[in-house]
């Protein structure tokens, strides 16, 4: 039986960047709901720092989470990142233990 796996991927703008990376990160919500195996997708904004955007993530399995990181919407988000991003994305893996 495939294990639920969770996300959290954590992607910091370059200063003056906030707003088009933010743009960016929404188109990504649409498709990847509408991916298969996608339980949730929520995209938030950190209080504290506006630069920091963390998505919160729930798939049915690791092949499904492998699967949505080869679409097209995700390839095209990563080609676009790149000039609005201070830093490399931080992407965490966790199973769901209750």
């Amino acid at each position: 039986m495939d294990q639920e796996i969770n996300v959290v991927a954590s992607f910091k703008a370059i200063k003056g960047k906030e707003q088009e990376l933010k743009e960016l990160l929404l188109t990504l919500i649409e498709p990847s709901r509408s991916d298969e195996g996608c339980i949730r997708y929520d995209l938030h904004q950190s209080i504290k720092d506006p630069a920091l955007f963390v998505f919160y993530e729930a798939w049915q399995s690791k092949d499904h989470l492998k699967k949505h990181s080869a679409t097209s919407h995700v390839q095209s988000y990563r080609a676009k990142a790149k000039d609005l991003l201070a830093e490399p994305g931080e992407i965490t893996l966790l199973a769901k233990i209750s």
